[in-house]
């Protein structure tokens, strides 16, 4: 009881002396504000990138032409072989009648031509669209399909899919090693700032260890200021991404510059967000108020 008692003072007191030093807060607070506003801007746009690049993976399609003159009974077969492969995530059956119509249905010229196919003249092919688990193994999982007896040719847009998915890989690492390096550089731009707020407070520490004030005693009112401090501090970030994201999703429609670039969903998307911004702004400002007491007063 005694130690919640003491627990809860500290609390209130820390809360209190955020607005006694309100000057020197401000500047923490400023501080937590516009780091935690460019770490938003940089997780938005990390994760809607990775959301673009998983997009464009599982949109990729190896497409499986089959042989021109294949019985019904040697598709099915077919079928079977392809499902029992590693790394399908799905498979799709187009006959050659059903590409017909979807061709003629996009153009008034390939109407025209397919007018006057009959059934036996038609030189299109039998189709399977596979799609797959892994992207990395589609070159593997391509050649396994292409070895099937009844398989004619298939195409996934060999060598440019390879290359995609490299760039998307390096674009993934470069926008984490950002988002990672944001958050370091705001843990210690707040714990200099924060510093600089304790160090004018010198005198109140002194005085502190006059009467008695061990060290944990000293610390604890100063973490705690460093927590209201980051959870004030991420209050306008929190605004500005919810309104902002939410703003930026309606106004285009959910997608960037052409329906191919889609942008997350906002909800739970930047509640999450919102989350993580006022975990970091706790974290760093207890982290600030810590090492600032610890190693910069010497106490």
């Amino acid at each position: 009881m005694k130690a919640f008692r003491i627990l809860s003072r500290n609390i209130r007191d820390s809360f209190q002396s955020v607005f006694r030093n309100f000057s020197l807060s401000l500047a923490s607070i400023s501080c937590i504000t516009i780091t935690l506003l460019v770490v938003s801007i940089s997780m938005i746009l990390s994760v809607n990138v990775n959301n673009f690049a998983t997009l464009v993976e599982k949109d990729v399609t190896i497409v499986t032409f089959l042989d021109v003159n294949i019985s019904d009974e040697k598709i099915k077969v077919v079928e079977q072989e392809i499902k029992r492969l590693s790394n399908i995530e799905s498979i799709t059956f187009q006959s050659k009648d059903e590409i017909t119509e979807d061709m003629k249905s996009s153009s008034d010229t390939f109407k025209a031509i397919m007018d006057e196919w009959s059934e036996d003249e038609n030189p299109l092919q039998d189709t399977y669209l596979v799609k797959v688990e892994d992207i990395n193994k589609i070159a593997s999982t391509a050649k396994k399909i292409r070895a099937i007896d009844g398989v004619d040719v298939i195409k996934y847009g060999e060598g440019m899919v390879e290359q995609l998915v490299a760039v998307f890989d390096v674009v993934r690492k470069i926008c984490l090693g950002m988002v990672v390096a944001l958050i370091i550089v705001t843990a210690f731009l707040i714990s200099n700032t924060i510093k600089i707020t304790i160090f004018s407070r010198k005198r109140e520490i002194e005085i502190m260890r006059l009467v008695g004030a061990s060290n944990l005693n000293i610390k604890i009112p100063f973490i705690f200021e460093g927590l209201f401090l980051g959870v004030i501090g991420s209050i306008i970030p929190i605004i500005a991404t919810i309104y902002g994201y939410t703003v930026l999703f309606d106004n285009f429609n959910g997608q960037l510059f052409s329906p191919f670039i889609k942008l997350v969903e906002p909800q739970p998307f930047i509640f999450l967000l919102s989350g993580i911004l006022v975990i970091i702004g706790i974290l760093v400002g207890m982290f600030g108020s810590w090492r600032a007491v610890r190693k910069y007063l010497k106490i």
